[in-house]
């Protein structure tokens, strides 16, 4: 009897220890692929056509499948066959651009008729154009360890520099906006980006400030400045530096070679990362000609080509290439990034724009994963003449260090795409300033007169600095430029004989005298820049005069200096003498002229989002 029961009892544990088992491993089963979860909410529509421009089309009746392409393995001679099994997509003429008031119905309604649940280990992120309805609900804070996997790389602000003992400040621009709109996202989420994740220059960088263009592409960019007191200390002055690039006709822009390297790891599986990836290239697409070509490589665990070197007008077969993309496996990036680039010379044209675009989270785990070998392997590649821009995608384990750092080596530029509204900002409204550069190896140089000048400071760029014997050395590494593109440098000046100090002198320094005929200079400002197909840099120069000098900032310098505060607000607002985010929104809201994109109202959004959002602690952080 006693033996009878003990079986039973050991019976009754064994089936319940394989019941929680089968529990666990339904819970920990990968989620089903999102087909269009993120990408419908935000599609536009082909008006008359009853078709979404960016969801499945069904095929059309005796429509054939594509045929089959090679996919080569790099380290493997063997040819893989890699089956395109989506019918070839109907040829969709690209949806109107809508105003970002009109993306804001469009998203709200598609998001109404939406399941009101995603699927399992889906993040569904709000669309921007949401901001405007939720703009008035009291914030919910988020958890902070949605980012603990998010790698971003740290950085001092600049200091105060006290002009005798240090009066040149050199740099490199920078055009990226990454930083911008990744901050965004946190915030729409209902949670304040880490001090890292904000890098003030690409805050300044997002938005346009209506430089007047240069007047012919023999000198490819102009340059502008301005002086004003400072919207949070009266006692000192902001110079403003703005560059604007040369924007060539559509007709006139090179043939393009065109590389989508794209991260089809198993990290990418979610509706933020490959199905907005996929919405974002599609609406690319609609903008290439035929003179273009277009080739799409996909790395895993290994690395593959899904579409040899195409014609940019075959847009059935280069959407329906995309369109079979899936998610699944481990991250060889370094192995993408080979065959990547394998491809782009294959396809190399001369004169012409050839640029590698790497769509990725940055997740990288097999082969080559170190940050300094990762950018040794593409500082090596862009010698060739190919360059790299880098798009980020997703949250988590977003690797913004990575994408950010290895743009800047592969002489492109670094952009994160939060929305459907986003991809098409950078992939069509900025095609131009995206894939081609104007000009290369950018510095800028500013020497501040003692006599003029007692300190200095400048808004970011902190990871940009150059040593002052780099500004003449053409092999220093510098920023590109693209098509269009404009570039903006906020530096806060306290005037001499201003009680506004930030330091003291030093005791045993000895004054400074002006050089002769400088007495009414401020600065100095210089630029050097090489062509696209140049090695030598060709030099710029311009003084800073005192009478510059205006009562009160330009519209464009006051919502350029807000949006440098609020870059500050959110890195803890150490600069600001206390002027907090309430005032940074009410100086923004009183410039948002010429919003013709809805960008400037969208920022005042963001800034009441992160005043809600902001405690005593944050402010302080």
């Amino acid at each position: 009897m006693v033996t009878h029961r003990l079986a039973l009892a050991i019976s009754t544990a064994l089936l319940v220890t394989l019941a929680g088992c089968a529990s666990r491993v339904a819970q920990d089963a990968p989620p089903e692929p999102v087909r269009d979860g993120y990408a419908r909410a935000n599609a536009p529509s082909v008006p008359g056509s009853g078709k979404d421009l960016d969801g499945p089309v069904p095929a059309a009746s005796g429509a054939r499948p594509l045929p089959q392409v090679a996919a080569a393995t790099v380290g493997d001679t063997r040819r893989q066959s890699v089956p395109l099994a989506t019918p070839m997509r109907e040829d969709l003429a690209p949806a109107k651009q809508e105003t970002r008031a009109q993306s804001t119905v469009a998203a709200s309604s598609a998001l109404a008729t939406a399941p009101s649940t995603p699927p399992p280990g889906i993040v569904t992120l709000a669309p921007v154009g949401q901001l405007a309805a939720i703009a008035g609900k009291p914030a919910e804070v988020q958890p902070a360890d949605a980012a603990d996997r998010e790698r971003y790389r740290h950085a001092d602000d600049n200091g105060v520099v006290r002009t005798a003992e240090s009066p040149v400040s050199t740099f490199s621009i920078d055009v990226d906006t990454g930083s911008y709109s990744n901050a965004r996202r946190m915030l729409v989420q209902g949670r304040l980006p880490p001090a890292d994740a904000v890098r003030a220059e690409e805050f300044l960088n997002y938005f346009d400030y209506g430089y007047a263009p240069p007047a012919s592409p023999a000198v490819p960019f102009s340059v502008t400045t301005e002086l004003a007191p400072a919207p949070w200390n009266a006692k000192r002055q902001l110079l403003m530096v703005g560059i604007q690039g040369y924007e060539p006709a559509r007709s006139q822009i090179p043939a393009s070679n065109l590389v989508f390297l794209i991260d089809t790891s198993g990290s990418m599986q979610s509706a933020d990362k490959i199905e907005l990836l996929k919405t974002s290239f599609r609406r690319m697409v609609h903008e290439l000609r035929a003179q273009d070509r277009v080739s799409i490589v996909v790395y895993a665990g290994s690395a593959g080509l899904v579409l040899p070197p195409t014609p940019g007008d075959q847009h059935e077969r280069i959407h329906a290439a995309l369109d079979q993309l899936q998610a699944g496996g481990s991250t060889n990036g370094s192995a993408g990034i080979e065959l990547a680039y394998a491809t782009a010379r294959e396809a190399y044209i001369a004169r012409g724009v050839n640029r590698v675009i790497l769509a990725t989270d940055g997740d990288f785990n097999v082969g080559t994963v170190g940050i300094e070998a990762l950018k040794s392997l593409v500082a090596d590649k862009r010698r060739s003449g190919i360059a790299l821009t880098t798009l980020g995608f997703g949250q988590g384990n977003y690797n913004d260090e990575l994408a950010e750092q290895l743009a800047d080596v592969g002489n492109g530029n670094h952009f994160y795409i939060d929305t459907a509204d986003e991809g098409r900002k950078v992939l069509v409204d900025e095609l131009g300033a995206t894939t081609m550069t104007i000009a290369k190896d950018v510095k800028i140089q500013v020497e501040f007169n003692p006599a003029q000048v007692a300190e200095y400071r400048l808004i970011g760029y902190e990871n940009r600095a150059l040593r002052r014997e780099d500004f003449n050395n053409d092999a220093v590494d510098a920023g590109e430029i693209g098509a269009g593109h404009d570039v903006t440098a906020l530096y806060e000046l306290t005037l001499a004989g201003s009680d506004a100090l930030a330091s003291d002198p030093l005791r045993y320094g000895t004054s400074s005298t002006p050089a002769a005929g400088s007495s009414e200079e401020l600065a100095f400002l210089r630029l050097r820049y090489k062509r696209p197909d140049e090695d030598h840099s060709r030099l710029l120069e311009r003084p800073v005069l005192r009478r510059q000098i205006a009562a009160a900032p330009s519209s464009r310098l006051a919502f350029a200096a807000s949006v440098a505060a609020f870059a500050d607000a959110l890195r803890g607002g150490k600069h600001l003498s206390g002027f907090g985010l309430d005032r940074i929104a009410l100086l923004a809201r009183a410039h948002l002229t010429d919003d013709r994109n809805g960008y400037r109202t969208e920022f005042v959004t963001l800034v009441d989002r992160a005043a809600a959002l902001q405690t005593p602690a944050t402010a302080q952080r």
